[in-house]
């Protein structure tokens, strides 16, 4: 996560990132390279995710938002409830949201059924999607009803040192500001 917002502030980007409480961390942490972390005051419950609900989050995420004038929100990770409704809130406020998956789920367990059906209610209007690996992005083609040309794939483990992003391609307009919303875990 940390390798993808160096990549992104290195052609100029800002990078906000967005995550739930860890133990008594809980507030804003500023990093190197102007990396602005905000530890969220929601607490996990199960291998380091936060509840699902959707809108309990709504004012603080929200707030989030406008006060760090986000122009994309970027979630990481089907089982990050918290990715999901920060990209639901940004959706609502007129953002960009782009969703990266690294997960292949089945279709028949209890577990994956309902991660598929949050899924697909998230990307239902998903500015993009990433997946890690083309084997991956069918799997989330399948998993959350979203038409393949809404997919990239940019494989795992990507050396950023040998990345040099198209500066051609890079917006002018003015500053960008990224919100990455994820669990960090290792």
């Amino acid at each position: 996560m940390f390798n993808l917002a160096q990549c992104l502030i290195s052609v100029g980007y800002k990078v906000i990132l967005l995550t739930h409480a860890y133990g008594p961390r809980v507030g804003v942490r500023y990093m190197t390279q102007g990396l602005k972390v905000f530890y969220l005051p929601i607490y996990t419950f199960y291998n380091q995710c936060v509840l699902p609900t959707m809108i309990c989050s709504l004012p603080l995420i929200r707030w989030i938002l406008i006060q760090e004038q986000i122009t994309i929100v970027h979630g990481h990770s089907a089982f990050s409830a918290l990715a999901h409704e920060a990209m639901l809130i940004g959706r609502l406020l007129g953002l960009k949201t782009v969703f990266t998956d690294h997960s292949l789920f089945g279709f028949a367990d209890t577990s994956a059924v309902i991660t598929n059906k949050f899924l697909e209610i998230s990307l239902a209007d998903c500015s993009h999607c990433i997946c890690v690996s083309h084997i991956g992005k069918e799997n989330t083609v399948l998993r959350g009803k979203v038409k393949a040309s809404d997919v990239s794939v940019i494989p795992n483990a990507v050396d950023i040192s040998l990345f040099s992003p198209d500066l051609s391609r890079v917006w002018t307009g003015g500053p960008i500001k990224i919100m990455v919303v994820s669990r960090l875990v290792s």
